[in-house]
């Protein structure tokens, strides 16, 4: 289904993004529209798949995740049925905040929160019992600078 983005949906899907619990009256008098168009332009967008989910976030290191890897990895192996072993252990661990397939030197990059060094030791040792990687480089973060889920609209 292509749906067309216009202004009126520009400017609602910013205010979800900003705050996706405000009540369809707030967004409607930050867009400078009423409910009912404002709450057929979102089912619209949904529909469309261009809303996929609404979430809350949380914050990682008041409940204990203190430590983000993010996590270059090489392989030698690029069949098929690798390849998707390798993609189920990712979806399998909840610590693998993101994942990526890039183009170069570096095959994989993943974003892993844990609590600490340790936790990240365990996610290694069970990823790596399970899949055959050539190469694995972890970079601790040392500080969050931006995050930020919000796309530029």
């Amino acid at each position: 289904m292509s749906l067309r983005i216009d202004e009126m949906d520009k400017k609602i899907l910013g205010e979800l993004q900003r705050d996706a619990a405000q009540s369809l009256d707030e967004i409607a008098k930050r867009v400078g529209s009423s409910k009912t168009p404002v709450w057929n332009r979102i089912r619209k967008l949904r529909e469309a798949g261009v809303i996929r989910q609404q979430t809350v976030l949380l914050d990682a290191e008041a409940l204990g995740f203190e430590a983000c890897f993010f996590v270059l990895i090489r392989t030698s192996e690029h069949e098929a049925d690798w390849q998707a072993k390798f993609l189920k252990a990712l979806r399998e661990r909840p610590e693998v905040l993101e994942a990526h397939r890039l183009a170069g030197d570096i095959d994989y990059i993943l974003k892993v929160q844990v609590q600490n060094a340790r936790a990240y030791d365990t996610f290694y040792q069970a990823l790596i019992s399970e899949v055959k990687v050539h190469n694995v480089t972890a970079l601790l973060s040392m500080e969050e600078i931006k995050s930020t889920t919000m796309l530029p609209l």
